[in-house]
């Protein structure tokens, strides 16, 4: 998969990105009502039908997640790990032909692509190439800028193309960094803002072996910017890890919330348990 990196000037105020998967989530709400109006037999064929289709990708490469949400934002989270936009195009398409559509309601979706920010790379990058007096905006300049971007993007390839992980325990929610009269992130020196993301990934690292995080930049793409997905064994994590990040100076000062959903991941194979009413395990 080429991503692109040429697509601006190289400004040095602006961090780097590196793009993996793009991601597709779906919340639905179940209709208990006219699902227990049917036969179980039905129900049971309906449920397969469903399950087969999110047993794997299809044709594409990619990866596919059920989270059986709690509370009343939804009943179900299916998110979707494709190559690009056209894949996600044919997830959502293929789902829409099954026959659980006809009793399910999407209450929300969300469309990002995972994202790996470079601030510290991206200052490092420049005044390497400031030292071999290569200027900003030459060709000369962007061919070398590419190509260690390039090699940046092998090196942590696994990060931006992860699977889901296995853990019974995710969290979404989207956030936005500030941008208000007061307080406004895209307004404040670079070396300032790298240093707030190193104080607040230390936050995170703390946590490491506890959640695994994947971001997903949605600038241009939805009505936040950025998409956060946690996965942990134990749902009490979540809550420790974001309590504490509100305190570093990145959330406290300049990070706006969305709505957060929390819910029990599970196999394909058990979206049968959730239609007849029973926590589907993992």
């Amino acid at each position: 998969m080429e991503r692109l990196y040429n697509t601006h000037m190289h400004n040095p105020q602006v961090p780097e990105t590196l793009e993996g998967w793009s991601v597709l989530h779906h919340m639905y709400r179940v209709n208990w009502t006219k699902l227990r109006a049917l036969s179980q037999s039905v129900r049971a064929e309906i449920a397969a039908e469903a399950a087969q289709e999110f047993s794997s990708p299809g044709e594409a490469i990619g990866h596919n997640s059920l989270v059986h949400l709690l509370g009343h934002k939804a009943d179900l989270m299916v998110t979707y790990f494709r190559h690009n936009f056209e894949e996600l195009s044919k997830a959502q398409l293929r789902f829409s032909q099954v026959r659980l559509q006809e009793y399910l309601e999407m209450t929300t979706s969300y469309v990002s692509i995972v994202e790996l920010g470079m601030y510290e790379m991206t200052a490092k990058i420049h005044q390497q190439l400031a030292a071999r007096s290569l200027q900003p905006g030459s060709p000369e300049f962007d061919r070398a800028f590419d190509e260690e971007m390039k090699q940046q993007r092998e090196r942590v390839i696994g990060r931006l193309l992860p699977e889901f992980p296995r853990r019974r325990y995710v969290c979404f929610y989207p956030m936005n960094k500030k941008r208000g009269e007061t307080k406004n992130w895209y307004m404040e020196p670079f070396n300032d803002r790298s240093e707030m993301m190193l104080e607040h990934g230390i936050v995170g690292r703390n946590y490491a072996g506890k959640v695994t995080q994947i971001i997903s930049g949605s600038i241009g793409f939805d009505d936040w910017e950025w998409g956060v997905d946690l996965f942990a064994d134990d749902p009490l994590v979540f809550k420790k890890l974001i309590y504490e990040m509100r305190f570093d100076k990145a959330s406290a000062i300049y990070a706006e919330f969305g709505p957060f959903y929390i819910g029990l991941q599970f196999s394909a194979s058990n979206l049968p348990q959730l239609i007849e009413g029973q926590t589907p395990s993992l």
